[in-house]
């Protein structure tokens, strides 16, 4: 029985790279989630905008509570995220591997995802 897994990119804060940096680390990211989908255990996966555009809400007696901008203050966010299907942790940390070596510098966080 196969487990899906959330892997989350983390990515510093400030200006994306370059054009000449980041176009070919786009198209390995491309290629990858193309294999991934061939494999069949390719979910789904997106990008996000910049923490910037985030809005928490947060309950707190009767109301609830809603900020402009990321719930914490840090150095690095989630800029994207892959949802695989595999058959352990194993098969799901490989995968992982396999992102980080391409987003090259990137942290990739590997979790198995409740009830997947």
């Amino acid at each position: 029985m196969t487990q899906k897994y959330l892997l989350s990119i983390y990515q510093p804060d400030g200006e994306a790279p370059p054009p000449e940096v980041l176009d070919p680390i786009m198209a390995n990211l491309r290629e990858l989630n193309e294999e991934m989908q061939a494999k069949g255990v390719w979910v789904f996966a997106a990008g996000l905008h910049p923490p910037s555009t985030a809005t928490v809400l947060k309950a707190k007696d009767d109301d609830v509570l809603m900020t402009d901008g990321p719930f914490t203050e840090g150095k690095e966010h989630i800029g994207g995220f892959t949802v695989i299907q595999a058959e352990d942790l194993d098969e799901a940390l490989e995968w992982g591997r396999r992102l980080a070596t391409v987003l090259n510098m990137l942290s990739v966080e590997v979790r198995p995802v409740v009830g997947g």
